[in-house]
């Protein structure tokens, strides 16, 4: 295993990269466990970024390249409320 890195503590993002047959929902699971096991001050918005430029010489389509972008990505919004707010309009 590579010596601990700020960004990836426990080395799961870069073991991700030398598994072959690797599926995108494997990468899923260890992106989730990566982001469960970063210390508390440790900011994954600024991570994320850092670690697809450490591993950009990777296939551009492994699944954790995918995996990452997403993370990145502005989750998509439905544009309905749940509970009372969304089945009753304010007057």
């Amino acid at each position: 295993m590579q010596k601990s890195e700020p960004d990836d503590p426990k080395g799961l993002i870069a073991e991700s990269f030398r598994i072959d047959g690797i599926t995108q929902s494997d990468c899923r699971t260890i992106f989730l466990d990566w982001a469960l096991s970063l210390p508390a001050d440790a900011d994954p918005d600024r991570a994320v970024p850092r670690l697809l430029s450490r591993h950009q010489d990777k296939p551009h389509d492994h699944p954790m390249q995918t995996v990452m972008r997403e993370a990145l990505a502005e989750p998509s919004r439905t544009g309905r409320r749940g509970g009372r707010a969304g089945r009753f309009s304010q007057s």
